[in-house]
């Protein structure tokens, strides 16, 4: 069996920057261990499959160790290789995930993506965290990852965190977040335990930051950036209890891969 498999370079205008994302075009459902496998040989942050419909798109992404319920530069992905190649004439897709329906449009080449929020509650910070890290961070919110702030962007920058202090811990994900120099917050992304010891550009982690920095500072559209080494920048807007993440997307190369038929 031949699949179509695309790799876009996400939330960036570059080749080379941004989150790399793997999408792969079904026409059904292969069994979870096949799509495992396929995701693990890639061996990107995520790998996304899709089966491409004109209404609602079935959508699931797996990094090379787990599925994940949410993953936003993956769709952002997606949504780039179905309006290239296969609905040209199309400026607004859905998609049918295990968190609910997805939106993403497009506008002169920006990708917007709906997403919803997902707001954190304040935790103590534990030595644990503040050793893992390198540093005691100011405060922590839990959501489905663990957000912890820090005072400057010079600080999140210069974190070399203990990844297998971040793996012992019990969460998904740490996010390291700050004020930008530049932007209006920065972040970083470290989800060992997930098999991504640093994700470049994290399009779900942005459903627990802009909620937390739209209230810091007092406004509801933030500029974003990730400070990985490859780095990504956002545009978000709060809107009540949705996100909405916008960014641009660079094609990396096209294919196709062989499966045994099952």
């Amino acid at each position: 069996m031949k699949l179509p498999l695309y790799q876009v370079d996400a939330f960036t205008g570059r080749l080379f920057g941004g989150n790399p994302a793997a999408v792969v075009l079904l026409e059904a459902w292969l069994p979870d261990e096949v799509l495992a496998a396929i995701a693990a040989e890639n061996n990107l942050a995520e790998t996304a499959f899709v089966i491409p419909r004109t209404d609602l798109a079935p959508l699931r992404w797996f990094t090379p160790t787990v599925e994940v319920d949410l993953c936003g530069h993956a769709t952002l992905a997606t949504a780039h290789v179905l309006f290239h190649h296969r609905f040209p004439s199309l400026d607004r897709l859905a998609f049918s995930t295990h968190t609910g329906e997805l939106i993403v449009t497009r506008d002169d080449g920006l990708l917007s993506m709906d997403f919803p929020v997902r707001p954190g509650a304040p935790v103590e910070v534990s030595d644990a965290l503040a050793s893992a890290l390198g540093v005691r961070p100011r405060e922590a919110l839990r959501a489905r990852d663990l957000l912890t702030i820090l005072d400057s962007e010079a600080e999140v920058r210069a974190l070399r965190p203990d990844m297998q202090g971040i793996a012992a811990l019990d969460e998904f994900a740490v996010i390291v977040s700050a004020p930008g120099d530049t932007t209006d917050f920065v972040s970083r992304f470290f989800a060992p335990r997930a098999g991504i010891p640093e994700d470049p550009v994290t399009g779900s982690a942005h459903c627990t930051l802009v909620p937390y920095w739209a209230s810091r500072l007092g406004k509801s559209t933030l500029t974003a950036k990730q400070v990985s080494a490859r780095g990504g920048d956002l545009v978000c807007e709060l809107r009540g209890d949705r996100v909405v993440m916008a960014g641009r997307t660079v094609e990396y190369l096209r294919g196709e891969i062989t499966v045994e038929d099952s």
